[in-house]
């Protein structure tokens, strides 16, 4: 096996759908086995970015919205798009102030990460905001948020016990308290 080697062979595409936020293409396959058949790419026309805002304490805000996707309630880090011209880091003081009317005045580039790689090629990026200060928030009008406070210990316990199951959320909070424990935070 070859990592630099694409075992897949594409025999034909087509576009299925397509908005201003996602495409989603069919593909007609020989898979790597040798068998035909199909597969469904959804490519994201914006970058994701996720953000936790720290304070001296070690307390973090949470946002909560209803997904309609889901079908349900969810409990997430601050997050959102931008524009793929865009520096993520500007797309996340976006979404900071947007959604928790937060400025951060130290920004941390935690991780980079495939949000769902089988089925999507969207990419995300997740930031660590210290030295906050508060203002209004400005949510957009598909938002209908809630504002948590917590002890960030509290939302370490809610990614591990599954309360939040975003995974955005689930990758930020815990790759913050592996950073915590090595001491690099």
């Amino acid at each position: 096996m070859n990592e630099d080697k694409n075992p897949w062979m594409i025999r034909g595409q087509k576009e299925v759908y397509d908005n201003p936020w996602i495409r989603v293409t069919e593909y007609d396959v020989i898979n790597p086995g040798g068998g035909q058949g199909i597969y469904g790419k959804v490519h994201f026309k914006h970058l994701a970015v996720g953000v936790i805002p720290i304070d001296e304490q070690w307390n973090i805000w949470l946002v909560g919205q209803y997904r309609f996707t889901l079908d349900q309630y969810s409990w997430e880090i601050p997050e959102g798009g931008g524009r793929m011209d865009e520096d993520p880091l500007e797309a996340a003081r976006r979404e900071l102030l947007e959604e928790t009317g937060l400025v951060a005045g130290e920004w941390t580039k935690i991780s980079t990460l495939h949000l769902s790689n089988s089925v999507s090629d969207e990419l995300g990026y997740i930031f660590l905001a210290r030295e906050l200060r508060q203002f209004s928030p400005e949510p957009e009008e598909t938002e209908q948020i809630l504002v948590r406070k917590i002890p960030f210990s509290e939302a370490v316990d809610m990614a591990e016990s599954g309360k939040i199951t975003d995974s955005l959320s689930v990758t930020a909070i815990l790759k913050v308290q592996i950073l915590l424990l090595q001491g690099k935070l």
